[in-house]
């Protein structure tokens, strides 16, 4: 197996998202309110695409459903939103931002490794000991750090480590996985990140106010409820 794609992917989300930081210092607030509505439209638009590959919506609808519970139950929002909170007390935040460190995290976390890009990259990665996938990978993701920094600041920055974690364990675990995510597999996974991606495109452009981490337990659900549904 290959970790090197993976490293590289979280090198260029750290790099893009500093010089998103950089940008951000010169942008008035109601510029960077602009660059908010923006993001989350643009955000709005990437859940429905995604949502759109799902092919079994009862299977969708469980993985969310049972997702919430696991969620909720574990305070997955809360927690998060309270490591927001100790890290923005670390770093100047600038007054009247609409960003918070935790939404920042949960929505770059979600766009750098919900989808088969990913996925297919692991596997690669892990079982062919091919980085290409992640290579270009990083490449998106780098320009994607940029602009999401610019709207969303420092918590952009943080996903990195989630990118590293969430893809070094898919890379490490890609021989016993592999066989469990078939594109049918990749397919729902992908629909279920895409709703929890239409429920930040929401949270962003303040038409709601969702607790989407709650929600994340369901992409592990998804693969599960389609290895069983395959079985029968």
């Amino acid at each position: 197996m290959s970790f090197l794609g993976v490293l590289v992917n979280t090198l260029t989300v750290i790099v893009g998202s500093l010089l998103g930081l950089l940008f951000r210092k010169g942008i008035p607030q109601r510029v960077s309110s602009a660059v908010m509505i923006g993001l989350g439209l643009c955000t709005l638009y990437i859940g429905v695409d995604g949502a759109l590959e799902g092919e079994n919506v009862l299977i969708v609808i469980a993985a969310m459903v049972l997702g919430g519970i696991v969620g909720t139950l574990l305070d997955i929002d809360g927690g998060i939103n309270r490591l927001g909170s100790w890290v923005e007390t670390k770093f100047q935040h600038r007054e009247g931002e609409q960003a918070s460190v935790a939404q920042g995290f949960v929505t770059a976390s979600l766009l750098f490794c919900v989808g088969a890009m990913t996925v297919n990259g692991a596997i690669e990665a892990g079982v062919k000991h091919d980085d290409t996938i992640f290579y270009t990978k990083a490449t998106l993701d780098f320009f994607s750090s940029m602009m999401l920094t610019a709207g969303l600041g420092l918590g952009v920055m943080l996903s990195a480590a989630f990118v590293l974690v969430f893809q070094g364990l898919l890379v490490l675990l890609a021989g016993v996985i592999a066989p469990a995510l078939t594109p049918f597999a990749v397919a729902e996974m992908t629909c279920t990140g895409s709703l929890i991606m239409l429920g930040i495109g929401l949270n962003l452009i303040g038409i709601a106010k969702i607790k989407v981490a709650d929600y994340l337990p369901g992409i592990l659900f998804a693969p599960i409820i389609c290895t069983i549904v395959n079985l029968f």
